[in-house]
C-alpha cells in the first residue's frame, strides 16, 4: 500500500490542529478525512473504510481511550494515538485498550509521519494467500494475511498485535530480546509497550494466558513461541 491510496481519519476537537494535520497529511500523499468527537468518528467508520485512524486522547465526552476500546471489539484498523499527557502509565492504558502506538504532544511533523508509515508498514494484509497457517493449539495464524483464528473463527489483532506475532511465528522456538521486539516494531528504546502487547496477544491465543502455553517468558532474555510441528 503507498500513501497515494491511503485514507487516513483525524479525531481531534481542536479544530486548529485537525486543520493542520489535515493539510499536512494530504501534502504527503495521504487522503484525509476528520472528526470533531468520538459520535462523529463512528458515523464516518460507519460509511467508510479507513486505513488508519489518528486519534486524540483527550476530547470532552468519549475519550479517545474509551472509542479505541469500543472499537476493538469489531474493528482491526490501525489506531494512533495523539496524547499531552506525560505520566507513561496513561500511554500504557492507551497500547492496552488497543491502540498500535501513540505520539505525545507537542511533536514533529515528520516524527508523526513517520510513525504513521510504521504503523501502516505493520497494519494486516488483506490480499490472498496460498501459504500454509503456522497452528499452536487451537490457534492458527497466516502469516501472509496476518490472520489469527481459533477453531477457524477469525479473532481481530491490531496492527501491532499482527506485526508482533507474525515476528514470533518467523522465529519460533527461538528466544527474541524485548529491544528486537521494540526495533521491529519501529519504536526503539519502548520495551514497556513490548510487555503491553505480549500481554494482549496471550488474551487472545492462550487458553489461560496467566498460564502462557504458547508465548512464553525466556526471564532475563526475552519471549518465545511454541509451534507445532
Amino acid at each position: 500500500m503507498t500513501s497515494n491510496d491511503t485514507h487516513i481519519l483525524v479525531v481531534d476537537d481542536d479544530v486548529r490542529l485537525s486543520h493542520l494535520l489535515s493539510r499536512y497529511l494530504s501534502e504527503n500523499g495521504y487522503l484525509v478525512s476528520t472528526a470533531r468527537d468520538a459520535a462523529e468518528a463512528r458515523r464516518q467508520l460507519d460509511s467508510m473504510a479507513f486505513d488508519l485512524i489518528v486519534l486524540d486522547v483527550m476530547m470532552p465526552g468519549e475519550s479517545g481511550i474509551a472509542l479505541t476500546r469500543r472499537l476493538r471489539v469489531d474493528n482491526d484498523v490501525p489506531i494512533l494515538l495523539l496524547t499531552a499527557m506525560d505520566d507513561s502509565q496513561d500511554r500504557v492504558i492507551g497500547l492496552d485498550a488497543g491502540a498500535d502506538d501513540y505520539v505525545g504532544k507537542p511533536f514533529e511533523p515528520r516524527e508523526l509521519l513517520l510513525r504513521i508509515a510504521s504503523v501502516l508498514r505493520r497494519a494486516p494484509r488483506g490480499q490472498g494467500s496460498e501459504s500454509r497457517p503456522t497452528r499452536f493449539g487451537r490457534f492458527a495464524f497466516d502469516a501472509d494475511r496476518q490472520e489469527l483464528s481459533r477453531d477457524g473463527v477469525i479473532i481481530h489483532l491490531t496492527g501491532a498485535e499482527a506485526g508482533l506475532l507474525a515476528l514470533l511465528v518467523l522465529r519460533a522456538g527461538q528466544t527474541i530480546a524485548r529491544e528486537e521486539m521494540a526495533r521491529e516494531s519501529g519504536n526503539p528504546g519502548n520495551l514497556r509497550s513490548i510487555d503491553v502487547q505480549i500481554t494482549r496477544l496471550r488474551r487472545k491465543i492462550e487458553d489461560d494466558p496467566r498460564l502462557p502455553r504458547h508465548l512464553q517468558t525466556v526471564r532475563g532474555r526475552g519471549y518465545v513461541l511454541w509451534t507445532e510441528p
